[in-house]
């Protein structure tokens, strides 16, 4: 795990945009295609401003996959992750080769996460973006996080700290509205992407982030994974570094 501590938000944001959009430029240029996943929330703001303008990039090769989803949320709700991503990420791209949404209101979900499985057993994710939940959640992998489940998309519950989160950060207007199932990428399956680009800025996720860069490696902190991956950076503003001690690995 490398860590890279950048003074605010927009130069995180800059800065994992920058190192994502060469690793997907460099699968095109080795394999004629990129693969990757896109994830979603007030930590990919930045980040996908700049992924979507970054030069270079011939989006007509790319296909992106969606993290996580809640479950019973149309596509037309506000807080829905697949709104998010057509409105910050797909609506931007005219030639993106293909989005691979995930339905969290499907009247089937075992059908629509087979369908997942099935889609992306047939590729190797070149990039994942994604963040750091306040309870140290990667993707919506709440504590105790299973980190050998090998299917690639499956259901989900959602604890109360994850659900405290998306409502404080204003995606729901009562914490009773928030949903209690999600349809999430595995840890197994995020750790198997070549290069993994976390951005996680706010003081609020501060002591996430010392869990997951500074304990030990635990099912209760679910980032904390994130140590054994060979390619993985974490991207944070100072706020979000501020409980890190002096000299952590870099």
């Amino acid at each position: 795990m490398k860590l890279e501590i950048l003074p605010d938000k927009a130069a995180l944001g800059a800065a994992a945009a920058e190192a994502g959009a060469g690793a997907i430029r460099a699968a095109i240029g080795q394999r004629g295609e990129a693969t990757i996943v896109v994830a979603t929330g007030a930590s990919q703001f930045e980040m996908l401003d700049h992924l979507v303008a970054a030069p270079g990039i011939d989006w007509s090769k790319v296909v992106a996959f969606h993290l996580d989803e809640y479950v019973g949320i149309a596509k037309t709700h506000a807080a829905s992750f697949r709104r998010y991503l057509q409105e910050r990420f797909v609506d931007r791209l005219p030639t993106l080769e293909a989005f691979v949404a995930i339905a969290g209101d499907a009247p089937d979900l075992a059908a629509e996460i087979a369908r997942l499985n099935a889609l992306i057993a047939a590729r190797a994710v070149d990039v994942c973006f994604a963040g750091i939940g306040e309870n140290c959640h990667l993707a919506f992998n709440d504590p105790p996080a299973d980190f050998d489940v090998e299917t690639p998309y499956l259901r989900v519950a959602l604890d109360e700290a994850c659900r405290r989160q998306q409502h404080g950060e204003g995606w729901f207007a009562t914490l009773a509205e928030v949903p209690r199932d999600a349809i999430s990428m595995s840890i197994a399956e995020i750790m198997r992407a070549k290069r993994l680009i976390i951005s996680v800025p706010d003081a609020r996720k501060a002591p996430a982030v010392r869990a997951a860069v500074e304990g030990e490696m635990s099912p209760l902190h679910p980032a904390s994974v994130l140590q054994r991956h060979a390619a993985c950076t974490l991207f944070l503003d100072r706020p979000a570094a501020s409980l890190l001690r002096a000299g952590a690995p870099a």
